[in-house]
């Protein structure tokens, strides 16, 4: 009898057990519903990570990813890992079994074959997580993805480890729902959508990332002291235009830039002629910095786009302490032109002058008239 009681409460424990443990787990989905609906940028990134957790792939694609989400303007920026050519597309051709010698042999496919396959594969898996991220976001919190795809190989003439990313691809919502991807040939609907695709991915011939992954960190865009009476961080925000000027001028020589001339602009930012002293990739640079609240329009980037054309320079980089709309990313595209968000000021500014800051417009802060929008 003893016995029987001693089991009856071991049972009857174990059931509060489990039932305090389904109500946490309810809590917790309750509390990411209740965070995605807000747009919380951890939220989101949760969320994205969970709906291509949920996607179905062969063994060869590990997944392996890390995301970012950039709420000033609603960017999702994603590094994910992809297979070598040598995982995922078989070197036979055909295979057929010879009488006479009692063997099975196989034809290998051409090396330009296997290339081929393999950057069609690639390009589907790219299209395909764009395609499944943006259905998925039913609240539309994301209008624009970055997606960087790399490989992990062995460098044959080093034997060093490396992580070339082969693939960098910027799209917006409303033109990627446009397409009708079951008509589409891979490759070039990439094309058409301005990616920058390795000349050869089994080579490792690597490409820039359109953006890096950790100026898109959430952890990083969300950092807060606790007791925000005791924050010490400098507001950018608060600056006079002298010491804004200063700190952005201060950035980008850290950053290996040699800062020529900078004027204050007409909108209270920062217009600055540099000079990247690198042989080839080097030349002129225009860097424009603007201190908004409100997102930055696509008038500001066709500005210093044509500043660039008229200076000769090389490149040119907008900087703001808010974001950019999707119009402005588009005009951007496949143009020598680096839009740089908030978050992305604060990571480089942590990264590169050691720096570390926030930005919290005053009350009473008016962004000028000129710029604003999409």
């Amino acid at each position: 009898m003893e016995d029987f009681e001693a089991l009856k409460i071991q049972r009857e424990n174990a059931l509060k057990e489990l039932e305090k443990s389904v109500q946490e787990h309810n809590q917790e989905i309750n509390r990411l519903q209740a965070d995605l609906d807000a747009g919380d940028p951890i939220a989101v990134k949760i969320y994205s990570e969970l709906v291509l957790a949920q996607s179905p792939y062969p063994n060869a694609f590990s997944q392996e990813v890390r995301v970012g989400f950039i709420s000033e303007s609603q960017q999702l920026v994603l590094d994910l890992r992809v297979p070598l050519m040598k995982d995922i597309v078989p070197d036979a051709e055909r295979v057929k079994y010879v009488k006479a010698q009692d063997a099975i042999i196989s034809t290998k496919k051409t090396e330009k074959t296997q290339q081929a396959l393999y950057s069609s594969v690639i390009a589907q898996s790219t299209l395909r997580t764009i395609y499944e991220l943006f259905k998925a976001d039913a609240r539309c919190h994301i209008q624009i993805i970055t997606l960087n795809t790399y490989v992990i190989a062995t460098d044959p003439s080093t034997g060093n480890v490396v992580k070339p990313y082969i693939l960098s691809i910027r799209v917006v919502r409303d033109e990627f729902t446009g397409l009708q991807l079951e008509a589409v040939d891979p490759i070039a609907c990439l094309k058409r959508l301005k990616a920058s695709v390795s000349r050869s991915a089994s080579e490792l011939i690597p490409v820039k990332p359109i953006m890096d992954i950790n100026m898109a960190d959430p952890r990083f865009i969300n950092e807060q002291d606790v007791l925000s009476t005791l924050d010490t961080r400098p507001n950018l925000m608060s600056l006079s235009p002298g010491e804004f000027e200063s700190l952005i001028t201060n950035l980008f020589q850290a950053m290996g830039l040699d800062t020529k001339l900078t004027q204050a602009s007409r909108d209270g930012g920062v217009d600055c002629v540099a000079f990247d002293p690198r042989p080839v990739l080097g030349g002129k640079v225009i860097v424009q910095a603007k201190r908004y609240k409100n997102t930055v329009g696509v008038s500001a980037v066709r500005d210093l786009f044509g500043t660039v054309h008229n200076e000769g320079a090389s490149k040119g980089i907008l900087v703001t302490t808010s974001g950019f709309g999707k119009a402005a990313y588009s005009f951007a595209n496949e143009k020598p032109i680096e839009l740089i968000t908030g978050s992305n000021l604060l990571y480089l500014l942590r990264e590169h002058a050691g720096v570390e800051a926030k930005i919290e417009p005053p009350d009473d802060w008016i962004d000028p008239l000129l710029d604003i929008g999409g």
